[in-house]
């Protein structure tokens, strides 16, 4: 993520979103190349490479990229990007931890350990055999560009770019983190209101990195960018 956001700084304003992508990877892979990485290895292994998601605004072409798990609402619309296998990891994860409580586990024991994420994760590795084959990612390997969404926004009035650590996104932030925090107190492992790959452990106050951002879109093509938003 802050290799991208460096790379930003020095790209041109009217760079269109598979230049883009083209920088960032090349960006990325030069970053390989500085750590002497095993790009062989990476080609076989691709959950060992630096790997983010990112949602971006373009003030020139009046147009939200989005690249990887994220979501937005356009005036009112909502937009999401996600993986392939995440649903059916979440519950198959699900089941798991539900069998465990009704034997006897309890919420907190899955909150120190989760066993049932434990037990994906195999699966979650695997998939990630497809990123850049079946889903698009920055990862130093070429973008998917196929599967890059292009939402045109020339006619909007307010946008809202947010990471999926939002499971229902709001048209402001305090509705969306009330939404959160009401899904949390009944369903902190996130297997039954909203199914997820993780849930809530303990010491941290989520299930997931959180991201927002709300705004109205500038017309002006001579402005330079619009707002950027990345997670890993």
């Amino acid at each position: 993520m802050e290799l991208i956001h460096d790379m930003i700084q020095n790209m041109p304003s009217q760079i269109t979103c598979e230049g883009f992508c083209r920088v960032i990877t090349e960006g990325l892979q030069e970053f390989y190349d500085y750590k002497g990485a095993d790009i062989r290895r990476l080609e076989e292994h691709p959950s060992e490479r630096i790997t983010a998601s990112c949602i971006v605004y373009s003030i020139f072409h009046q147009e939200i990229w989005m690249i990887g798990d994220c979501q937005c609402l356009v005036d009112g619309v909502f937009y999401d990007n996600p993986k392939p296998s995440e649903q059916s990891n979440a519950l198959k994860r699900s089941v798991i931890i539900k069998k465990a409580l009704a034997n006897g586990k309890t919420v907190e024991d899955f909150q120190i350990k989760d066993e049932g994420r434990a037990l994906i994760l195999p699966d979650i590795i695997a998939g990630c055999l497809l990123q850049n084959r079946k889903y698009s990612v920055f990862d130093g390997f070429p973008v998917l560009m196929e599967n890059v969404r292009i939402i045109p926004c020339k006619e909007n009035k307010e946008i809202v770019l947010a990471s999926d650590g939002y499971p229902f996104l709001k048209p402001t932030l305090q509705e969306s983190e009330k939404t959160l925090q009401e899904l949390l107190e009944v369903d902190p492992l996130c297997v039954d209101k909203y199914l997820a790959t993780k849930g809530v452990m303990k010491g941290n106050n989520s299930f997931d990195d959180r991201a927002y951002i709300r705004f109205q879109p500038k017309k002006e093509k001579k402005s330079r960018w619009g707002i950027l938003n990345m997670f890993r």
